[in-house]
């Protein structure tokens, strides 16, 4: 590689991509080695990274069969559902559950769960914006602040799909960012090898750590440029903060109806000051 090729390349590398320009899930949670590394995290008790600590699903869960009526005879879709830490939990209470990830590593996991404790959960493999059935559910839930890694027309998208796989009076659960989240976070730019304990690749690799804040936008996209001898792959992680006020516009354009905020997906009471809330909402 010559010396202009070089700069080009680490030029392309440096640069501030439009919000939510490129879409880079896929790599996160199918790439075998990467997933296995988020499956870890998901299965430590006392981290909040891919999941939530233990003790708190625990809460959280039992808060949920109260709040919403889960047991016998309910229908629970659990979008994002990872390794089946609320999934598994929801289905003791005799509901019919259903789990959709497109993360082959964690539903084996799940699924193994699953058959060790009696539980007939319904594990889908597919990406949730493309997730279509002839199932309604009394519950959809989206737990770990997914919703806010998705563009505005994914997010749309998928509000049209939650709608129309609710039961009348059906309900929905998800948790965000707010945007106090949003002004503590700050730019920055580091580079390592094997940066994050080898999280990226079980091979070496030399990593390029971007977070650019998109200040009209309230998005924040932490950038990896991992590269390697055998080729160079970008990750975009991107996190929209929100307005709960907007959130209720977005919800409303789908036919749906913010009904309730939260502190949490365990019942607590909201907190504007707080980084996270949560949002019950019904179709209208």
């Amino acid at each position: 590689m010559t010396t202009k090729e070089t700069f080009e390349h680490l030029e392309e590398a440096l640069s501030r991509p439009r919000p939510f320009e490129f879409y880079t899930a896929d790599d996160l949670w199918t790439d075998d080695h990467i997933s296995q590394q988020m499956l870890k995290y998901h299965l430590n008790p006392d981290v909040d990274l891919s999941s939530r600590r233990h003790d708190f699903i625990d809460r959280s869960a039992a808060w949920i069969a109260t709040r919403f009526g889960i047991g016998l005879g309910s229908g629970v879709a659990d979008f994002g559902c990872g390794p089946g830490l609320y999934t598994s939990r929801l289905a003791a209470t005799g509901a019919s559950v259903t789990g959709i990830d497109f993360s082959e590593n964690s539903l084996a996991y799940a699924r193994d769960q699953a058959a060790k404790a009696g539980h007939k959960i319904d594990y889908v493999c597919r990406n949730y914006l493309d997730y279509r059935s002839e199932k309604r559910y009394d519950l959809i839930e989206m737990i770990m602040c997914d919703f806010c890694a998705l563009s505005p027309q994914q997010r749309q998208d998928l509000l049209g799909i939650f709608a129309g796989h609710l039961k009348p009076g059906g309900y929905i659960l998800f948790d965000a960012y707010t945007l106090n989240a949003f002004e503590r976070r700050e730019e920055s730019t580091s580079f390592g090898k094997n940066s994050m304990n080898g999280f990226w690749s079980a091979e070496d690799y030399i990593c390029l750590s971007q977070t650019f804040k998109y200040d009209a936008e309230k998005v924040v996209l932490d950038k990896y440029t991992v590269i390697q001898e055998t080729g160079t792959k970008t990750i975009y992680n991107w996190l929209q903060y929100f307005d709960p006020n907007e959130i209720g516009k977005e919800f409303e354009r789908a036919g749906l109806k913010v009904e309730t905020l939260l502190g949490d997906v365990a019942g607590s009471p909201f907190d504007p000051d707080a980084d996270e809330f949560a949002v019950v909402a019904r179709r209208i």
